[in-house]
């Protein structure tokens, strides 16, 4: 690498990006951009590595008959706008441009057919891209359910969640050799017969760990919801179109509105699945002759073809907020200017591609789809200073997303002037309205992880995760990595102190302290600062002027409810949003991650196990529950803080003492669970069902013994807890008998779930030196240290 100073003094190339780029940026293009030789030394510097990029990119220009002065001027403007952090390709262009047979592309769907044949041509096929750095969609929803027929065989098929697995199989085996772990979405139709399993698919968060599942939600399903919840939910098997209803194991049939609850309770739970609006999308397709969309790619918003791809691109608003007069302002001219290349940059992406499949690249030329974005979106408005959940924050949304969509188009169809619209274009939507137009579909709103860490902003539209972060570095130092906006602000005013940068590193947000004045709290929000409405609200403004659709995640506080889950997806739906996924803080804290863990970590989690000590006085929710020994008394302890279930004690009251004592063990043992971090719903995966010699019926089900009614006691609990939320049960303002009057109408099929998680709870990064906190964003779990994704 050539990285000297010049010999008059001034900076090189070479030092000029290291001086713009932060120590966090260029840790992230050491370990997983920049070129290293056979023995793993790096062989370019990040000026290196835009000249290839910018070289590889614009020599697609020669299919074009551009001149050789015009590309090397074409060349030098996509360096430019790539070293001064105003646009960036999403990260296998970045990796793989100016390379033997780079793949560029970073989104694929991949059809998955109803035979062998099929499901494992589609396995080898998403081999084959992962491994050079793709990302890759699923729709399950062609496969026949489970224990169907198989005409060739006489057997039965073990159905699509089995086949998932397969696929999850392959991509583990496969990320080893690849730039980045592979990451899929699988989609399944609301109305497929396994729909049920599919929800259920990751309540052991064990499975399918490099899968997003997201179900896809059709309007006459969302219709039945609002004007007939009580319908019985109908099927249709792929196989023949044959049309049933879903039955439980006793005999009942789920409800439209049971399904919905179920999906809703699931994503209390994990975060999954998520939800897309299949015939929403559907009705954007601009290119419906060629077929439907049936899923997208994995962070959800490039919805594609059965073997499209797309090459997605965004750019740093932060980089064109610029002073006027002695005030911020946002620069539109500019943010033209950097549209119109971004989009010629795209474009040529599409042919400077190596497609790695030959249906890929037939149908990719064809449509000639790009996704051009924005990141950055949360730090421009700390500097226009404009809080985020406001009606003005959402107004510059819509305003942003509306200019780049006009400016986008506009750039694409003089790119067909001059080099022809898209081959597919004259029998598209765009032909009907009259438009030669170069790209099927232009813009969208990606995730941008590690590239807006290299562009040093905020990640897509995403609100910040926090203002100040602790970082680990090489040496084994902690060092404090603080959002530049406000340690800007915060110098400007003069109440900037280490010690109070240290302290929002742990807080994460500063709403709670008054020694920082309150606008300056008003403006500077992070992503569990801002209301579950404002976070659909501010997709949904985007949503209104994008081509395909926007990776966003609605992120809630531990202590939210299952009711705030469900409005949620019904606000979305109800403001046009394409897709909607949420994640509630701490929610997958049990989750192994599917990653060898260190000594050092084993050392941790045993130091977890030590049951925590409680204070003498702390509140208590009492449940009443029949039992076939008498009335039991059930008192469940709560830490008002953490918000979490501590301890458990129950009482019969003419239950003899041999009962008594065979409970109080019960108890005993269940709370000292509690107390080293348990979840209620371990104890009712193990207490409940458990028979005996006695039972009693009920009007929700019979009990079988002490232990299945303590399990129904802590279910009751759970159900109003998390209708109306844990404050209002110890506030007193509702009632576990009064709820009960309506407990059979209102719960959910099953009310085995999660307990709500404390709120200190972290995830911690896998990566070697680093284990700082992950995050959920744009979809996806990620490090905002050393750019680790999930996805």
């Amino acid at each position: 690498m050539n990285n000297q100073a010049s010999g008059n003094g001034s900076l090189t190339a070479d030092e000029q990006i290291d001086g713009r780029l932060s120590e966090n940026a260029l840790a992230v293009l050491k370990a997983r951009y920049l070129l290293k030789d056979a023995d793993g030394v790096l062989s370019e510097t990040p000026d290196n590595l835009f000249h290839r990029v910018a070289r590889g990119v614009a020599s697609a220009e020669r299919y074009f008959g551009v001149s050789e002065t015009e590309i090397s001027k074409v060349t030098a403007e996509f360096h430019h706008v790539m070293a001064t952090g105003c646009f960036l390709p999403n990260s296998p262009t970045l990796m793989n441009a100016g390379r033997t047979n780079g793949m560029l592309s970073a989104c694929f769907v991949i059809p998955v057919e109803d035979s062998i044949e099929g499901i494992f041509t589609a396995i080898g096929n998403t081999a084959v891209i992962q491994k050079a750095g793709g990302g890759t969609g699923f729709s399950f929803s062609r496969l026949r359910p489970r224990g169907d027929r198989v005409a060739s065989s006489g057997g039965t098929t073990s159905g699509p969640i089995s086949f998932m697995k397969v696929f999850g199989e392959a991509t583990n085996a496969i990320q080893q050799g690849a730039f980045r772990r592979g990451a899929n979405m699988g989609v399944m139709r609301i109305d497929h017969p396994d729909i049920i399993e599919f929800i259920n698919a990751k309540q052991d968060l064990s499975q399918l760990t490099n899968f997003n599942l997201s179900v896809g939600i059709t309007d006459g399903f969302m219709r039945l919801l609002r004007d007939a919840p009580q319908s019985e939910h109908l099927v249709r098997n792929p196989r023949n179109n044959h049309t049933s209803k879903v039955a439980r194991s006793d005999g009942s049939n789920w409800t439209v509105r049971d399904v919905f609850e179920l999906i809703v309770q699931r994503a209390w739970e994990s975060g999954e699945p998520g939800i897309i609006f299949i015939d929403r999308i559907n009705h954007a397709n601009p290119t419906p002759f060629l077929g439907q969309f049936e899923a997208t790619n994995p962070c959800g918003e490039q919805p594609l073809l059965p073997y499209e791809s797309c090459t997605l691109g965004s750019v740093n608003l932060m980089a064109l907020v610029t002073n006027s007069a002695g005030a911020r302002i946002f620069d539109f001219p500019k943010f033209k200017e950097v549209i119109h290349l971004a989009v010629r940059f795209l474009d040529d992406v599409i042919d400077a591609n190596a497609y790695l499949i030959p249906e890929i690249d037939n149908i990719s030329k064809g449509n000639r789809k790009i996704g051009l974005g924005v990141m950055g979106f949360a730090d421009c408005l700390f500097a226009l200073n404009i809080p985020y959940a406001s009606e003005d924050g959402i107004q510059f949304g819509g305003r942003i997303m509306e200019f780049l969509k006009t400016e986008s188009h506009r750039a694409s169809q003089e790119l067909a002037l001059q080099r022809g619209a898209f081959p597919y274009c004259e029998r598209s939507v765009w032909h009907n309205r009259g438009i030669q137009i170069r790209n099927a579909c232009i813009t969208c709103v990606a995730p941008t992880g590690t590239i807006s860490i290299i562009a040093g902003c905020s990640s897509g539209i995403e609100p910040v995760f926090s203002l100040a972060f602790n970082r680990n570095v090489l040496d084994g130092q902690r060092l404090v990595e603080v959002n530049p906006q406000f340690e800007g602000i915060a110098k400007t005013l003069g109440f900037y102190s280490t010690s109070l940068i240290a302290e929002i590193a742990n807080r994460g947000t500063i709403q709670s302290m008054n020694d920082i004045p309150e606008d300056v709290r008003h403006v500077f929000v992070t992503a569990h600062d801002i209301a579950p409405e404002w976070h659909v609200r501010m997709q949904a403004a985007f949503q209104k002027h994008c081509d395909a659709a926007i990776s966003k995640t609605i992120n809630m506080p531990s202590g939210a409810t299952i009711k705030d889950v469900r409005n949620t997806y019904l606000l979305a739906h109800e403001l046009g949003c394409k897709g909607v996924t949420v994640y509630r803080d701490g929610c997958r804290k049990n989750q192994p991650l599917a990653l060898a863990r260190t000594a050092e970590t084993e050392v941790n989690l045993r130091a977890v196990a030590e049951p925590m000590a409680l204070p003498p006085i702390m509140p208590a929710v009492r449940v009443r529950q029949m039992t076939p020994f008498g009335n039991m008394h059930v008192k469940i302890v709560v830490d008002p803080q953490a918000k979490q279930e501590r301890e458990i004690f129950a009482q019969l009251g003419k239950g003899g003492d041999l009962a008594n004592s065979d409970l109080e063990a019960i108890c005993r043992l269940s709370s000292l669970y509690l107390r080293v971090g348990g979840r209620l719903e371990d104890l009712l995966s193990q207490l409940g069902g458990i028979g005996s010699s006695f039972s009693i019926p009920t009007k929700d089900g019979r009990i079988t013994s002490l232990a299945d009614g303590l399990a129904k006691a802590i279910e009751r609990y759970q159900h109003v807890r998390d209708v109306h939320g844990l404050d209002s049960l110890l506030l007193g303002k509702t009632s576990v008998s009064s709820e009960q009057l309506q407990f059979d109408e209102m719960k959910p099929t099953s009310l085995r779930h999660q307990s709500t998680a404390y709120e200190g709870f972290k995830i911690k990064c896998p990566q070697l030196g680093c284990a700082a906190d992950l995050v959920f964003q744009e979809g996806c779990a990620r490090c905002l240290s050393c750019g680790f994704s999930v996805c």
